[in-house]
């Protein structure tokens, strides 16, 4: 984001004296008349903001609504007035299909944050693209939403509203890989996974590199989901001889995995993706769980100069969850959504134009700007331009970072 648009968010703010709320009639072109000569436009937001993966979506929702808040705060578009309105898919496909259709079908909405989930985002896609509505998930990493299914030989972007600030699985799982292998010195890997999208594919890419870089996969397993009971392929892994269990899914299962797996008296460490790098996850996993592991998209949030006001915004702002792993990612998604409304509402003499929704999608593909999370920018596929990764360790009840950089192939 531009340094402007880091002022610390006040008091008032902070006591929700700031008003979004729209008002007034929809007039032809988008967005609702507020009666003052503003234009109140939507940006909607898909995320888990009930279920066991809540705590991740209601860190992404309170981001992109403090990023809206600021742009009001700011005047950053001139005439324009940002609204929040987030709709809850449950990490469940088919309520993320019903929230895509239920955006478009809102002509106020001018883009979309999400979703978390990989495996939601694909039933998502096409509707939006259909609308050409934009849509920027701060938290998808499965390589085939940018790159096509056959991603590994042959790169096809299919949609072209979709973009996202994350990075994908193709370099967070043989990032994960390198580390375990060249730093933790770990040679025999038992892998498992919860069959999903996001979770295979991460588990796929982390077993190629891993036995690329001479390490021995001594098991394989896949798990339901639904389940908080592993007895069975805990024993698994205890006859196994694996030094440590790399598990591709998110923390409602990985934290119960790792706490089993310790309680059977297996001292290995579990190393998961970004699904699993959340403080539940340390609730869940319990005392056992130290030493356990978690790559996540990006440098660490806390640790960036380009962050420090954006901490202490959401701070003042008085939410009251944590914004969570995607909370920098979400705020710089929203915030490339509020420049290219900028960008288009400059291009046409200082109003939405009618086709607003494929030009503000022409626009996010050029957006270039200092967010958050470092320089926020999509290459020709509509992945994020940084490709920085970091590796946590679970230590005194917290995640540290003990490893930050890039994926080198």
């Amino acid at each position: 984001m531009r340094q402007r648009s880091l002022i610390a968010i006040t008091a008032a703010l902070a006591a929700g004296a700031l008003t979004l709320t729209a008002c007034g009639s929809r007039d032809d072109d988008g967005g609702s008349d507020s009666g003052s000569g503003n234009k109140t436009v939507v940006i909607g937001v898909d995320a888990p903001l009930t279920g066991d993966l809540s705590a991740l979506g209601l860190g992404i929702k309170n981001s992109v609504d403090l990023a809206a808040k600021t742009a009001n705060k700011e005047k950053t578009v001139e005439g324009i007035t940002f609204k929040v309105e987030a709709l809850d898919d449950q990490a469940q496909p088919s309520s993320g299909q019903q929230n895509a259709v239920k955006f478009v079908a809102d002509k106020d909405v001018v883009g979309v944050v999400g979703p978390l989930n990989s495996s939601v985002a694909e039933s998502m896609q096409k509707v939006f693209d259909d609308a050409k509505l934009v849509e920027i998930s701060p938290a998808n990493t499965g390589p085939t939403l940018t790159q096509g299914t056959d991603w590994q030989t042959k790169k096809v972007r299919t949609y072209k509203s979709y973009f996202r600030t994350a990075t994908t699985d193709a370099i967070q799982g043989p990032f994960a890989a390198q580390y375990v292998y060249n730093d933790a010195k770990k040679k025999k890997v038992y892998v498992i996974d919860d069959k999903k999208t996001y979770g295979a594919g991460l588990a796929a890419t982390f077993t190629s590199e891993f036995k690329k870089l001479g390490g021995k996969v001594v098991g394989t397993q896949h798990i339901d989901p639904e389940t908080k009971d592993f007895s069975a392929v805990v024993t698994q892994v205890k006859s196994s001889g694996a030094d440590v269990v790399y598990y591709g899914g998110e923390y409602p299962q990985a934290g119960p995995l790792s706490k089993q797996i310790k309680a059977a008296g297996v001292k290995i460490p579990l190393v998961g993706g970004d699904g699993i790098y959340s403080a539940d996850f340390i609730k869940l996993a319990g005392a056992g769980g130290k030493g356990d592991l978690a790559t996540s998209v990006g440098a660490p949030v806390e640790e960036l100069p380009s962050a420090k006001e954006f901490v202490a915004n959401y701070k003042a702002a008085g939410y009251k969850e944590a914004f969570e792993a995607y909370g920098g990612y979400s705020y710089d998604s929203g915030w490339a959504i509020i420049e290219a409304v900028k960008k288009v509402v400059e291009d046409n003499d200082g109003k939405l134009p009618d086709d607003a929704r494929a030009k503000i999608t022409e626009a996010v593909q050029n957006v270039s700007f200092d967010g958050v999370t470092g320089k926020v920018s999509f290459d020709e596929y509509g992945d994020t331009t940084n490709k920085q990764l970091t590796v946590y360790s679970v230590e005194g009840g917290t995640w540290k970072a003990i490893k930050s950089g890039t994926y080198t192939g």
